[in-house]
């Protein structure tokens, strides 16, 4: 009960102390609804991204006689435990102007991924795919392997099974997954703002557009933070449901 306290009372402190009479003039202005807005395509994005880069590796993950597992496990899960700071000057050593990836490339097409919505969407997938890969593995490791060993013995080939038989069962971790990967995606502040920057329109989303008004305007920040809040939380409710359901 204490814990459930703690981690509930700060949330109903926002509420409360949120300029309710400021609301309407605060929650529709353009740099709300633009952040809003950039928040939720680059967080959506980034979930498919997620979805798609994760579930084979969490496949593999899962795999019993996969050498070297332990390793690769942790190693996915750095992102969960590294501050997201750190996380935003890796993704900038790796694929900034001067990067070991990002040099031959502006090199060769002129563009840089750097301060571009681009770069938000790479910084949220880099912090939510453990999230994923993690739920996946936990699904696959208790599904009943029997269904595949029987498609495979009726002669389904590795992809067949794999998307005939291992998806439908891990559907709903699969689900559960990518819910908690666009959650995370959502609340992504630290690696956005030191890969992607803090551009109106381009790379400010919702989070970094609180930070900003923390330091100006502390009312609007409680109303805006109501706002995330409340959009979280609707999405996971209602989309982690239908999905569950679905599968």
């Amino acid at each position: 009960m204490v814990g459930l306290l703690f981690l509930v009372l700060p949330l109903a402190g926002l509420i409360i102390r949120a300029p309710w009479r400021d609301a309407a003039q605060v929650l529709t202005s353009e740099a709300a609804t633009s952040a809003l807005r950039l928040s939720l395509i680059t967080a959506t994005i980034a979930a498919l991204i997620t979805v798609l880069l994760g579930v084979p590796l969490a496949w593999l993950l899962a795999r019993p006689t996969l050498p070297g597992a332990s390793l690769l496990r942790a190693l996915i899960t750095v992102p969960l435990v590294l501050p997201p700071v750190v996380g935003g000057v890796a993704l900038f050593t790796l694929l900034g102007r001067s990067g070991l990836l990002g040099r031959p490339l502006y090199a060769w097409t002129g563009f840089a991924f750097p301060f571009t919505p681009y770069a938000v969407v790479l910084a949220q997938v880099f912090v939510a795919l453990p999230f994923l890969v993690l739920s996946v593995e936990g699904a696959l490791r208790t599904a009943d392997r029997r269904y595949e060993e029987a498609a495979a013995t009726l002669g389904a080939t590795p992809l067949t099974v794999f998307r005939r038989v291992t998806l439908p069962l891990v559907g709903p971790g699969i689900a559960a997954g990518a819910v908690l990967a666009w959650a995370r995606a959502l609340g992504e502040f630290g690696a956005t703002i030191t890969f992607a920057g803090n551009f109106p329109g381009t790379t400010r989303t919702m989070p970094l557009e609180i930070y900003l008004a923390v330091e100006t305007d502390p009312g609007a920040a409680l109303l805006l933070s109501v706002l995330l809040l409340a959009t979280s939380v609707a999405v996971l409710v209602l989309l982690r449901g239908r999905w569950v359901r679905r599968w």
